[in-house]
């Protein structure tokens, strides 16, 4: 059974997809590491790079080139400041070379040594091999690009039977996960951070979940703030900024956190709160298209579901809550994540766009419906319905950009999400006819009967419908 960590599921990284930039770039860096464990990284001469399946046709609207050379030049995407990169790319284009790890400079020609092959490999949609040269031989690795930032080699696959999950309350199945917490007689935040202690700290754990917190408070803030176009050549303009503009009035702030406390005083009536909610969703997303830093929410094109319900909790349900409900909040979510990654996929390469948006709408709606009283069977069917009403979305993104109609997704994934809470709290969840773990293999079945042009290759839906000249 894999040990999935909240931690897992809730990456801080860089836009605009989680295993379209996120995962090559994660891959780069392991690539890296295997350099440097055989010892040849500084006998190497050149690095080329293959992208096969969804990686190559919709990769370079995802940006993968770009996250490829920055993972090969050493950069984090976890900590590399915004600001620098395009500074970073910019000097391997026109230097025509690149400094392999921070260690040694190599050259690097990213039309000829990333090649966009149109394949697939059998394994996965997202793969991509890395070749490294030296003038004794050659040595290449072939990853796989998994969604939501995983990254595994073939032999890694989920099917080995090399048992790896050391919590107390192992959770394959939401079944296992409502026996626990009816036997240990706990919410399901508590079972997971039950779990999240076996491995961590308690300060640890404090400190990583309101980091992942900041950050998303801070996306929603930057995506607020900044108006314009985004790149790509769709021309989109950004719509949160002027959003905001009308809903926050002229409130006085000058950093997030007293933005949140303003945000709690404006008007809160229902066409409000819709556009609140709207509003967040669209900033992160808006932030996630332009490279920005977002929280892999379970992935980058779905990361705006998950910070817009929790800050729906904070500004209009609950203007007492803080760092104690936040905590429990992506605990929820992040298990929730973790069952659905374990029993079909968080890849829209391999399920559509119901595994992008359909899976962060149901970790929102469970998150916040255990935060309402909802107990963890009505938690549970929350989830459920979420997911019951995304079964079947396709990923078509016009342009191979996380754009359109990415963005908007973000926000009707939010709204589902609440409306999804609401629900399993009005409802005795012994009355529940279809169980969360029926609807995750449903789910999974229908990614697998779903034309490959639906799943994020952009050779159907609006992707053909809509072009770059329609816009």
């Amino acid at each position: 059974m894999e040990c999935i960590s909240v931690f897992d599921m809730l990456k801080i990284g860089v836009g605009p997809s989680s295993s379209h930039t996120l995962g090559p770039w994660r891959a780069a860096e392991n690539f890296l590491a295997e350099l440097r464990e055989k010892n040849i990284i500084d006998s190497i001469n050149r690095v080329k790079v293959d992208l096969y399946g969804s990686l190559s046709l919709t990769g370079k609207g995802h940006a993968t080139d770009l996250a490829i050379m920055l993972g090969l030049s050493g950069a984090d995407p976890e900590y590399v400041p915004v600001e620098s990169i395009d500074v970073i790319i910019s000097a391997i284009k026109n230097k025509k070379e690149i400094f392999l790890g921070n260690e040694i400079i190599i050259p690097f020609c990213f039309e000829k040594d990333i090649v966009f092959n149109r394949n697939f490999l059998p394994f996965h949609a997202n793969g991509l091999t890395f070749t490294a040269f030296t003038d004794s031989g050659e040595y290449a690795a072939t990853f796989y690009s998994i969604g939501g930032g995983f990254v595994i080699k073939e032999a890694e696959d989920k099917s080995s039977e090399t048992v790896k999950c050391a919590f107390p309350f192992p959770v394959e199945k939401a079944t296992e996960l409502l026996e626990f917490c009816a036997a240990e007689n706990k919410k399901i935040s508590e079972i997971v951070y039950e779990n999240e202690k076996s491995m961590r700290s308690e300060e640890e754990i404090h400190n990583e979940l309101l980091r992942i917190w900041d950050t998303m408070l801070e996306c929603m803030y930057i995506g607020c703030h900044t108006e314009g176009i985004l790149p790509g050549g769709l021309n989109v303009r950004r719509r949160a900024y002027d959003m905001h503009k009308n809903l926050i009035g002229v409130l006085p702030y000058d950093n997030p956190y007293t933005w949140l406390q303003n945000i709690r005083q404006t008007e809160v009536k229902f066409r409000q709160i819709l556009k609140w909610v709207s509003c967040f969703a669209l900033a992160v997303n808006e932030v996630n298209a332009s490279l920005g830093r977002v929280v892999t929410a379970p992935t980058n094109g779905s990361a705006g579901v998950i910070p817009a319900v929790l800050m729906y909790y904070l500004v209009i349900e609950n203007h007492n809550a803080g760092e104690k409900e936040i905590k429990q909040f992506l605990m929820v979510a992040g298990e929730i994540g973790s069952i659905f990654k374990k029993g079909a996929t968080i890849s829209a390469a391999m399920g559509g766009c119901q595994a992008e948006i359909g899976v962060s709408s149901a970790m929102a709606a469970a998150a916040l419906c255990e935060l309402m009283g909802g107990t963890p069977e009505q938690v549970q069917m929350a989830a459920e319905i979420a997911m019951e009403h995304h079964l079947g979305l396709t990923c078509d993104p016009i342009g191979g950009l996380v754009q359109v109609p990415c963005i908007e997704r973000n926000t009707m994934g939010a709204i589902k999400a609440i409306n999804a809470a609401e629900l399993a709290l009005e409802t005795d969840a012994k009355n529940a006819k279809v169980p969360l773990d029926k609807v995750i293999n449903t789910m999974w079945e229908t990614a697998k009967d779903m034309n490959s042009k639906y799943k994020e290759t952009s050779e159907g839906g609006l992707a053909v419908g809509v072009g770059l000249a329609d816009c």
